[in-house]
């Protein structure tokens, strides 16, 4: 990695970091190049738009979401195992990277549901390519026979994300210690509606 490259990655590091605390659409050049204690031209090198520097922002949280949640998940076989590393992953993550004000993916999807443009389709299409794991990884685990076939996994992955979003909720503004075991708890009932039950031999 050049020098160049070095620095712009440092500022996005730093941005990512105010993104979890400030949200996305308060980012700006100027308020970045404040905390970093850089020239907003040299900024501007880097990032030619406050909207560039909103988008960069944006991928670094999904790419870092998948280095922290699903890389590590994927490495467990396929089936339940893996759809179950991924909650856990998931229930962490905020924690593992270092995102104090929570997640930055999740504060992003609250900014800009209702404000069309390039920030909202980002955040849109990350989320979507979320579902679609967990829809695929769900329906991994129905080949593998741990769920039955009729398993409707886009209706498991919406409410898996249900799951994700009351936890979220409890842990970080009702204070509530025990936020990720319930949410483990009502993940292992949820698969158990759509799990083949089997006689004991």
């Amino acid at each position: 990695m050049g020098k160049g490259e070095q620095t712009r990655q440092a500022i996005l590091d730093e941005a990512f970091s105010m993104a979890s605390c400030i949200g996305v659409g308060a980012l700006s050049i100027g308020v970045l190049a404040e905390r970093t204690r850089m020239s907003k031209s040299g900024l501007f090198a880097h990032f030619g738009s406050k909207e560039e520097l909103q988008l960069a922002v944006l991928r670094e949280a999904q790419q870092r979401f998948a280095d922290i949640v699903l890389r590590p998940a994927f490495r467990q076989p396929r089936g339940l195992g893996r759809l179950r590393a991924i909650v856990v992953n998931w229930l962490s993550w905020t924690r593992e990277a270092n995102l104090p004000g929570g997640c930055v993916i999740n504060a992003a999807a609250a900014e800009f549901d209702d404000q069309p443009g390039p920030l909202r389709d980002e955040v849109k299409n990350g989320l979507l390519a979320l579902r679609r794991v967990l829809a695929e990884t769900a329906a991994k685990a129905v080949e593998t026979g741990e769920l039955r076939p009729n398993t409707d996994v886009d209706q498991l992955a919406f409410e898996l994300e249900g799951i994700y979003q009351v936890a979220q909720q409890s842990r970080r503004l009702l204070d509530d210690p025990h936020a990720d075991r319930r949410a483990l708890v009502a993940f292992d009932r949820l698969v158990a509606d759509h799990a083949i039950l089997r006689e004991k031999e």
